[in-house]
């Protein structure tokens, strides 16, 4: 007999409310209410940022236990959850559930991959699924099967985890009664064991949430010992329904792909390259800033956009002839947007006109006429101008990332990062 059963679910929230992980809970408890135990922790797998059609927050959850003689009660009480608690009013809310006995074969693992990177239509999932034995189940379109495999196939090699504290049902869409600063506390207390707690430069604190889904607030971290302390620091003023530990692939940069040249990127997915600036940052109306990069194979526009915040200060030292790595993802507009970057290379080095015996700076005589001194009537017949190394705001090796507030759930922030 096949040893496990997993279980995908996906597609199940709206803008107005819900969230996959809630109702990953609410199985869970039944769950155990039935004697069916997890096998391991539940998973949390974020998908392609900028894929179309995707999700508030594009993740699927996976649970897996053992097939036995209570699998199919769990198949039954997965599906009756998702009918109960899944936003069906919500035009784009098409929920999907895959449950697969087995082992985890090669072939899935990179259509987990394919999820993260690219855009996979619900015809070419359903195909798929059923080439390997899996049971779906469609809601509505039933784009979440797309997800709900992944969450059940992707190899997490590098992973976080995540503690999700769940509101009561009466108080979902109303102010969340959260003890900031105890919040200040945990983190103090916590970090670099956890992360993302506050945005330090906006005053911001980010385990909160701002949409009226039924988390009452969601705490990352490196191991899940940890969440145990953070959650007895956090102080809040309402009911706690429940809470549940995700592992995840949240704050890993899974979903960038190394790329040696321009032209093999394609919109809709998610990159590192090096380049050349090619143009000085300017800001537009809107508050988003701009500038080209380049190398060999062509040019493309990169952004860091408002909600970047001060993170647009940082780019706009980037000057022609600084030689950087950036990290992020090409969007509708075919612009890249840009998660952080790396200097690798200042251009330090600026061109100006001569100083004159009698310690001005000369300036020019005319096209080919060399320089001229205003001060004591000298001349140069040279057109050459001299390079001086200048100070710049950017350090050499150094990476610089957006704030938390700004940061997408994929982005590995540099506490993460090995940078010695």
């Amino acid at each position: 007999m096949i040893k496990y059963l997993h279980i995908g679910i996906d597609d199940t929230d709206s803008p107005d409310g819900m969230c996959t992980t809630y109702l990953a809970s609410q199985i869970i408890n039944k769950f155990g209410d039935n004697g069916i135990e997890l096998v391991e922790f539940p998973r949390l797998i974020r998908l392609n940022p900028f894929a179309r059609h995707k999700t508030r927050g594009n993740g699927g959850v996976a649970l897996k236990i053992l097939n036995d003689s209570k699998s199919s009660l769990a198949r039954e009480i997965v599906l009756n959850e998702v009918k109960k608690l899944s936003m069906f009013d919500c035009d784009n809310t098409n929920p999907g559930v895959v449950f697969y006995q087995g082992d985890i074969t090669h072939e899935m693992e990179e259509y987990a991959f394919r999820a993260i990177y690219e855009f996979i239509t619900i015809d070419e999932a359903e195909k798929f699924a059923k080439s390997f034995g899996c049971e779906i189940h469609k809601f509505k379109k039933g784009r979440g099967i797309i997800g709900a495999i992944a969450s059940i196939s992707l190899p997490l090699t590098d992973y976080t985890y995540e503690l999700l504290v769940y509101r009561a049902p009466e108080n979902f869409a109303t102010p969340r009664q959260i003890d900031y600063e105890s919040v200040y506390e945990m983190d103090k207390a916590t970090f670099p064991d956890t992360f993302e707690n506050i945005d330090y430069s906006q005053n911001y604190i980010a385990i909160e949430p701002k949409t009226p889904c039924p988390v009452l607030y969601g705490i990352r971290s490196n191991t899940c010992e940890v969440l145990k302390k953070a959650k007895s620091i956090v102080k809040v003023s309402e009911p706690v329904d429940d809470f549940c530990i995700f592992k995840t692939n949240q704050h890993t940069d899974m979903h960038i792909q190394y790329v040696s040249k321009i032209s093999d990127m394609k919109q809709f997915g998610c990159y590192c390259f090096s380049g050349e600036v090619k143009s000085k940052p300017k800001i537009i109306d809107g508050g988003h800033m701009f500038f080209g990069i380049g190398d060999e194979s062509g040019e493309i526009e990169c952004g860091a956009y408002e909600p970047t915040k001060n993170f647009r200060k940082t780019v706009s030292h980037l000057r022609p002839g600084d030689i950087i790595k950036v990290y992020g993802g090409i969007g509708v507009q075919n612009t890249f947007n840009i998660e952080k970057f790396q200097v690798i290379e200042l251009n330090d080095i600026e061109y100006k006109n001569p100083v004159c015996e009698c310690g001005k700076r000369m300036t020019s005589a005319g096209k080919n006429k060399g320089f001229k001194c205003k001060n004591c009537g000298s001349k140069i017949e040279s057109d050459e101008k001299f390079p001086v190394k200048i100070s710049r705001n950017l350090k050499n090796g150094w990476f610089y990332e957006t704030p938390v507030s700004a940061r997408r759930h994929l982005s590995k922030p540099l506490c993460r990062m090995d940078l010695d």
